[in-house]
């Protein structure tokens, strides 16, 4: 019997002897990872690239748009020059990446996306207090780095104002935020403006100078930082408080979705498609989700039998969340060791399923106190191998009597937002110098997020799942994703009121009301992205039930992770061409 045990770097040799053999593909992607760069410094700061930290896109500004679109169409043209057929593997995924890129791009700018420039989740303003921090992205190792954070956070203030021009034009255009959400926003800026120098999160790096600093740079640094600050950024937020409270609200719309303002449904198919990066359309998504949670509530039922309890499902739903020997924490400590157990339990199964680990660790923190409020549940921030930065699986814990192991699925969360998640698939893509920089960092939602739900139905292999409560929650996992594609597509065609999602959430989950309602306005803040983790998930499942059937004998599990994982993220039918052609050559061998 042969079994084909492929590993990743036969894939990047691979791809390292094409490139000898295309230099000006290679060229293009390298231009092209450099000017983007410059449009987007924010990301490059991410990435580890530092040639831009001193800058700030004011990225919804007439002329950042209209470069912007410049710049897209000029690689879309160049990238035709190329016959994809005769392309090796590797440079036909990434050009068949970038080509979906770009169109994407020039799309979204002529939906005026930039009318709906920050939430609750995403927005410049939450960035630039996770760079500000010093714990972030933002260097402060160097006197370069901390001027170049104060001219940074200079440019704030004209982002603040093109950010209330875009707000205002949408307005104008009927195009706004839902009030539920804009009251979310309101005290997150009002938090970042606060005036208490001890408390305001852009002082932190004042108290964390390198030792290699001389007396006359930190004094000369805590100048600048504090008229930066007083001048410029705390009047920045405030402002922003003060228009969103004042001006925006009560423009704001009381309707959930998209649906309800003007253009919204061609918006909401914008979405939907980049998320997916499919042509699946949302009654089809609709569709699958109601499938999906009929099967999982099923699984629920053997589980609840399982445990010996005599009520129905909705009755051990609130057993679960009532249960205090399921909340066993008293404080935020235990919370984060008991993640870090679980990491000391899947350890040891890695190395039956991959054959390849990343060399950036991860820990897990707590996460800030600011941010706490308005998150769901932990999260994973990518680290950064060059400059020594592990990545982090952030845990919110305001409060740790009411962590719930199992309507956290705490096993299942960590399998997704951690090890062999979240982690393995972006450090090992941000670790892969074989393939473009363009793609080193993660950019498909649908593969990320799915490739991170398909691992969560791998807990058994990985030591976990061992008793019926953390099967629960990883089935309560699984089922929260499934109602995702439910409750976006409803709230955003109209189907569901948010009051109606959040009792539909609470009705097929063991969650809280409030875990229900942070999550429903999660979507209601970022259409579509909720779609990505099943769609994904059920694509990965399909392909490798597919090459199962097909290799027979010759499948093998960790080959298929490998493969899956060495050419980095791209879109779900890119995925699926690619690993067709993997299975047919390796099926010649």
């Amino acid at each position: 019997m042969k079994t084909l045990l492929i590993p990743a770097t036969l894939f990047y040799t691979i791809s390292t002897q094409a490139q000898g053999n295309n230099q000006q593909l290679h060229q293009l992607f390298d231009d092209y990872a450099e000017e983007r760069m410059q449009f987007f410094p924010s990301e490059a700061t991410t990435a580890g690239f530092h040639q831009y930290d001193d800058r700030l896109a004011i990225d919804g500004g007439a002329p950042y748009l209209a470069a912007s679109k410049i710049f897209y169409q000029k690689y879309l043209r160049a990238l035709q020059k190329f016959d994809n057929t005769v392309l090796n593997a590797g440079d036909r995924i990434s050009c068949d990446v970038l080509v979906y890129m770009l169109q994407a791009a020039l799309e979204a700018q002529s939906l005026h996306l930039e009318y709906l420039p920050m939430n609750q989740f995403v927005s410049t303003p939450l960035e630039l207090a996770s760079f500000g921090s010093g714990d972030g992205d933002q260097p402060f190792n160097t006197v370069k780095d901390y001027e170049n954070w104060a001219k940074r956070m200079t440019a704030f203030m004209e982002w603040t104002d093109t950010c209330i021009a875009n707000f205002n034009k949408g307005i104008q255009a009927g195009v706004v935020l839902p009030k539920t959400l804009v009251k979310l926003m309101i005290p997150q800026m009002e938090a970042l403006a606060e005036k208490d120098t001890s408390k305001n999160i852009f002082y932190k790096p004042l108290s964390k100078f390198p030792a290699s600093f001389t007396k006359k740079d930190k004094q000369r640094l805590t100048l600048l930082y504090h008229r930066v600050i007083t001048a410029k950024m705390r009047p920045a937020y405030a402002k922003l408080a003060t228009y969103l409270q004042e001006r925006y609200l009560p423009a704001a719309q009381d309707k959930a979705g998209l649906y309800a303002v003007p253009g919204g449904d061609r918006i909401y198919d914008y979405y939907v498609r980049y998320f997916t990066t499919t042509d699946l359309t949302p009654e089809q998504i609709y569709q699958t989700g109601l499938t999906e949670v009929a099967r999982i509530r099923a699984a629920m039922e053997q589980i609840k039998k399982q445990t010996g309890f005599s009520g129905n499902l909705t009755e051990f739903f609130t057993y679960l969340k009532t249960n205090p020997s399921l909340m066993p924490f008293k404080t935020p400590e235990e919370v984060l060791d008991a993640y870090r157990a679980i990491y000391k339990k899947v350890l040891p199964h890695i190395p039956a399923l991959f054959s390849h680990q990343p060399q950036t660790p991860m820990e897990v923190r707590r996460l800030e106190a600011y941010r706490e409020a308005a998150s769901g549940g932990p999260f994973y921030i990518k680290g950064n191998i060059l400059e020594k930065r592990a990545a982090i699986l952030y845990v919110p814990v305001p409060d740790a009597t009411k962590v719930n192991v199992t309507f956290y699925g705490m096993e299942a969360t960590f399998i997704h937002e951690g090890i062999p998640g979240h982690h393995f698939q972006i450090a090992l893509q941000q670790e892969n110098k074989d393939i473009p920089a363009f793609r080193r960092q993660p950019f498909f939602s649908a593969y990320f997020e799915g490739w991170a739900l398909y691992v969560e139905s791998l807990g058994e292999k990985l030591g976990c799942y061992t008793e019926p409560y953390q099967k629960m929650g990883a089935l309560n996992n699984e089922i929260h994703r499934a109602i995702r594609l439910v409750l976006d597509v409803a709230i955003h065609t109209g189907k569901m009121t948010r009051e109606e999602a959040i009792a539909y959430m609470m009705e097929n989950e063991s969650v809280s009301k409030a875990i229900a309602t942070a999550e429903v306005e999660r979507y209601m803040a970022m259409p579509g992205q909720a779609l990505s983790y099943k769609t994904g998930e059920i694509r990965i499942k399909a392909l490798r039930d597919k090459l199962a059937a097909q290799l027979g004998a010759n499948f093998s599990l960790r080959a298929f992770h490998d493969a899956l994982l060495a050419y980095g993220d791209m879109p779900l039918q890119v995925l699926e061409k690619y690993m067709d052609n993997w299975a047919a050559h390796y099926q010649q061998q």
